[in-house]
């Protein structure tokens, strides 16, 4: 397994936190919901530092290797400020009352 992070630094891009929750909403998650090999993508954001960007968990290195959606870039004007690839050395599973994490986060008012 692989994990990437990917951050965005969007001082001066032209979008804002607000501008990409909808981007998330109206075409990303469920884009990203059919990439083969991703296992989970969180998009994560700081409002206190303007910054934006996603955590993905990827089944092999190949499946992180592969083409992706590059919306995101597109849409903020440049590539990550920041990227970040590590092997998975161990994975665990809480316990949980929310058995399903697909469409929730602030892009969904939840």
């Amino acid at each position: 397994m692989r994990v990437v992070i990917a951050w965005w630094e969007l001082d001066g891009s032209g979008q804002s936190i607000a501008s990409l929750r909808h981007f998330l909403r109206d075409e990303a998650v469920d884009r990203f919901s059919q990439v083969r090999g991703l296992r989970l993508k969180v998009w994560i954001s700081d409002e206190a530092t303007n910054r934006w960007g996603a955590v993905f968990l990827w089944e092999s290195a190949r499946a992180a290797a592969a083409p992706i959606p590059a919306r995101a870039a597109e849409l903020i004007g440049r590539p990550p400020t920041a990227r970040y690839a590590f092997d998975v050395e161990a994975t665990a599973e809480g316990r949980y009352d929310t058995a399903q994490l697909a469409r929730l986060g602030l892009a969904f008012g939840i």
